[in-house]
């Protein structure tokens, strides 16, 4: 056998990886609770909002703020958080957010004013930013093994979305029973649970402190606030429109987050480290979450308004008709990770992009008349297909960043996709905004005033709201220009979300065609000038690891040590 032989069997060997076995299997099972929770809390107060505002009385100021200030924190949060779990320890962390998050939905549950109500809600975002990283990163840890990672990532990824789906629909069952509190309150039993069994389940992992360093507050501060200014932005342009504050609030934050990289690239032990963009297929990789999740989250508002507004259906009926696509992604996710074992996954995330293109074209047939099957099976196959991206391009990008750099990693990777929501409500919502005022424009229904026809041209909900105003006649007038314009602009979107999709379709299968399904090598191969330098159609991980099994210097950076008992 010859030297090459012997490398290569040596790659192949270290690349397949020790097994897991039950107990990490029931740690994953364990490790989703959280991300439950976090997902539905992003949804849960929706339907609330009007027994919330009859108890409390916010300003309408407050009322958004009690709305939107857990995105925005924990948002801003992820980047630091991700960097404090590899020093103090990434179970630790997830511990000390769950208690931070239990105790903040208890707050939640009993506040007695609105600012009460914020405080809870800012509280939950900063728990839920050390719960996000710390799981996926415990993930990648457990799971060496390629297909077995694969396959856990996928149910990481399935738990993630399937929380923001069933959110309305216990919130919506809670509110028919309870008072609104109960909404927050039921967090407190599934983090018990969690709390109990993650010290026997979880071991824990941390990366040395030599290689970590000091905590750097000032990245940490510029993280935080260019990421919230530019979520800030992208969120009011979506719903007011595009304003000098906001734009320049977006373009603040954009420069904060180039001075924060370039930051990054002065640290001898950053936050986010920059040579993790030049491995090949990471940039492409984590740009695919962004815009999967873009196209998930921003059409997702047009499927919502045409289930309650237009077919006149109640919040817990519509959230039960939303329902579909989480349960067909829990039994199609699987297979594409199969899938994904057999091809190459450029072909599965393009495939998967082209579903999503395939839903967005069957909701650019929609009209006002009760198109039910249409809109749920257009929503269906993008919340699939966007379900099967997100998974596998997770797995890409956890695969290509050193097991010592997953929890800044999975933070980087859960940031990306926050970018993403944000910048596709405020894409998908200013194309619907613009279409459905210039319908409404050449529509004048009669007996509608002209003070309440300029409020109506302005949104959909401001429609409804002033038909409820207006006599019978003068009511179903506007209401029948309003559904009219708001299809048009949901079919123009949606044209726009098919070009996007079709078109990501190509850029994956170009920028990605090299990864194969071939061994990642071992996940504790140092991260070596030899890694940049990798020829086309070779994954980088794959000749670092066959460069060590070739003599490769050792010890050039410590990997990320598991601790059983820490």
């Amino acid at each position: 056998m010859t030297a090459n032989d012997k490398a290569s069997n040596g790659t192949a060997g270290a690349a397949a990886g020790p097994r897991a076995g039950r107990k990490e299997w029931l740690a994953l099972g364990v490790l989703v609770l959280p991300l439950l929770l976090i997902s539905m809390d992003m949804t849960v107060l929706y339907f609330a909002v009007p027994s919330i505002a009859a108890h409390l009385e916010p300003s309408s100021t407050q009322q958004l703020w009690m709305i939107d200030i857990y995105a925005f924190v924990l948002s801003g949060m992820l980047i630091t958080m991700g960097s404090l779990g590899d020093l103090i320890g990434r179970r630790r962390l997830l511990m000390i957010g769950a208690m931070l998050f239990g105790a903040a939905s208890v707050l939640a549950a009993y506040a007695n004013s609105a600012e009460m109500l914020i405080l809870a809600r800012t509280l939950q975002g900063l728990g839920g930013a050390t719960l996000m990283p710390s799981t996926l990163s415990l993930v990648s840890n457990m799971f060496r093994n390629e297909q077995q990672r694969r396959t856990a990532i996928s149910i990481w990824a399935i738990g993630n979305s399937a929380g923001s789906a069933i959110g309305p629909v216990i919130s919506g069952s809670l509110l028919n029973n309870f008072w609104w509190g109960s909404i927050f309150l039921i967090n407190v039993p599934v983090l018990v649970v969690m709390l109990a069994l993650v010290p026997a389940l979880v071991p824990e992992f941390r990366r040395p402190r030599a290689e970590v360093g000091r905590f750097d507050v000032l990245s940490a501060l510029l993280s935080l606030v260019g990421v919230l200014s530019v979520i800030w932005g992208l969120k009011e342009v979506a719903t007011k429109g595009l304003e000098l504050p906001r734009v320049a609030a977006m373009v603040f934050g954009i420069v904060v987050l180039g001075v924060f990289l370039r930051r990054q690239t002065k640290l001898t032990h950053p936050m986010i480290d920059p040579k993790l963009f030049k491995r090949k297929g990471f940039s492409p990789a984590i740009s695919l979450s962004l815009l999967s999740f873009a196209c998930l989250i921003g059409f997702s508002v047009f499927t919502t308004q045409y289930l309650m507004d237009v077919l006149n259906m109640r919040p817990l009926e519509a959230a039960l008709w939303t329902m579909p696509p989480p349960a067909l992604t829990m039994l199609l996710a699987p297979f594409a990770v199969v899938l994904a074992n057999r091809v190459p996954p450029a072909y599965v995330i393009g495939g998967a992009f082209v579903l999503v293109g395939a839903g967005f074209l069957a909701m650019t047939q929609v009209t006002v008349q009760q198109n039910l099957p249409l809109v749920i099976g257009g929503a269906t196959a993008i919340g699939v297909g966007a379900a099967i991206v997100l998974t596998l391009v997770t797995d890409l990008v956890v695969a290509a960043a050193p097991p010592e750099r997953a929890g800044s990693v999975s933070a980087l990777t859960q940031t990306f996709q926050d970018f993403g929501g944000a910048l596709g409500i405020a894409v998908f919502g200013s194309i619907g905004a613009a279409v459905y005022r210039g319908a409404m424009a050449d529509n004048k229904p009669a007996g509608v005033p002209a003070d309440v026809l300029e409020s109506a041209r302005q949104t959909l909900g401001g429609a409804v709201e002033a038909a409820g105003r207006l006599s019978r006649e003068a009511s179903q007038a506007l209401l029948s220009a309003a559904d009219s314009s708001f299809a048009d602009a949901m079919r123009v979107a949606a044209g726009f979300g098919a070009a996007v999709a079709f078109a990501t379709a190509v850029f994956t299968v170009w920028r990605l065609h090299h990864v194969r399904n071939t061994p990642q090598g071992d996940a504790t191969a140092p991260d070596t000038p030899a890694e940049q330098g990798t020829e086309a159609g070779q994954d980088v991980l794959t000749e670092a690891a066959a460069s060590l099994a070739q003599g490769a210097p050792k010890g050039t950076v410590a990997t990320a040590t598991p601790q059983e008992g820490a």
